[in-house]
C-alpha cells in the first residue's frame, strides 16, 4: 500500500474499517477541528497523543515519543482496531504531525496507514465532504505492544555514528536553521557536526504535493551518492523528520532511523559540539 493517498482516492475509498485522523497543530487547534474537519475525522493531538513532553528537552527533545503502551491506549480511545485502514492529514503538507502519526502507527505494527497528499487544503479544493462538531465512535481493545517496530536512534548513537562515519545523518530543517543563521524555536542556532542538510520541503512540488516516487528516488539516490542505507533522520523535535522518512518510504527505500530528540535535544545537551556555517 502506498503511504501517500490523494483526495480523489480517499473520496472513493470504502468506508468499512476506515479511520481518518486530523493531526493539525497550532493555536486553538481543537476548536479549529470542531469548526471544520473532513467528515468522520477524529482529532489526534501532537503534544498529548503523539508525544510525552518532559520537563527538560535536553533529555528527549521537545517531542519525545510516549511509551508505546500509552500510545496503544490512545489508539483504542480513538476507535482504531487491528484491521483499520487509517488516513492521516494536517494542514502543512504532512509536515505538522500527519507524518509523525504515520510513523508511530507503522512503528506500532499497523500496515494500512496513509497520509493525505496536500492535506486539509487539498481536500477542500478537491471537494471532499466536511463537517463540524464532535465525532462519535466506539472505543476498541488493541493487543499490547512491547516495543516500537521501526528504528529509533538515541543521542549517544547519533554521536557514535558520526564519529565512526558509519551512518549518514540528515537534518531536514530549513537551510537557514541548519546553517545557524537564526533559530526561531530552539535556544541555539546551528547543526550537529557531520550532518547534511536536505530540507523536508524539497519532498514537495510547487503545489505542496509529494513529488512522485520516481522523482524522489532519483533525487535521494543522487543526494546520497547511491548509498541510501544507514540513514539517521532528524529535525527540530522529531516531527518533520518523519516527513522525509515518509518520502523515502514512498520512493521505495528502506525506512531509516529516526532521531527523536533531534536538534532540540542535541543543542541543549551540555558538552555537545555545534556547527555553524559562515
Amino acid at each position: 500500500m502506498s503511504p501517500i493517498l490523494s483526495p480523489f482516492e480517499l473520496k472513493n475509498l470504502s468506508t468499512e474499517n476506515l479511520v481518518i485522523l486530523d493531526a493539525r497543530v497550532g493555536k486553538d487547534v481543537y476548536q479549529n477541528y470542531l469548526n471544520k474537519h473532513i467528515k468522520g475525522a477524529r482529532f489526534i493531538d501532537l503534544d498529548k497523543d503523539l508525544a510525552e513532553i518532559g520537563e527538560d528537552a535536553a533529555f528527549g527533545g521537545r517531542h519525545p515519543l510516549p511509551g508505546i503502551e500509552k500510545f496503544m491506549q490512545t489508539l483504542s480511545d480513538l476507535g482504531i482496531s487491528e484491521d483499520s485502514h487509517i488516513v492521516v492529514y494536517d494542514d502543512k503538507n504532512g509536515s505538522n504531525a500527519a507524518a509523525r502519526a504515520w510513523w508511530m502507527l507503522r512503528a506500532s505494527g499497523f500496515e494500512k496507514v496513509q497520509v493525505l497528499d496536500g492535506g486539509f487544503q487539498n481536500a477542500e479544493k478537491e471537494g471532499l465532504e466536511f463537517t463540524s462538531g464532535e465525532e462519535y465512535f466506539k472505543k476498541t481493545e488493541l493487543t499490547k505492544r512491547q516495543n516500537w517496530l521501526l528504528p529509533v536512534s538515541m543521542l549517544e548513537e547519533v554521536e557514535n555514528e558520526i564519529v565512526n562515519t558509519s551512518s549518514t545523518v540528515i537534518d531536514v530543517r530549513d537551510a537557514y536553521r541548519y546553517k545557524g543563521e537564526s533559530e526561531p524555536i530552539d535556544l541555539v542556532a546551528g547543526h550537529i557536526p557531520g550532518a547534511i542538510n536536505i530540507p523536508f520541503s524539497e519532498n514537495l512540488d510547487e503545489n505542496g504535493n509529494f513529488l512522485s516516487p520516481k522523482i524522489l528516488k532519483e533525487k535521494y539516490s543522487k543526494l546520497l551518492q547511491g548509498k541510501p542505507e544507514n540513514l539517521i533522520i532528524h529535525c527540530g523535535s522529531g516531527v518533520t523528520a518523519c516527513h522525509t522518512i515518509l518520502a523515502l518510504e514512498y520512493a521505495g527505500f528502506k525506512i531509516p532511523s529516526l532521531y527523536v530528540g533531534s536538534w532540540s535535544e542535541w543543542s541543549r545537551r551540555e558538552g555537545k559540539e555545534i556547527t555553524k556555517e559562515n
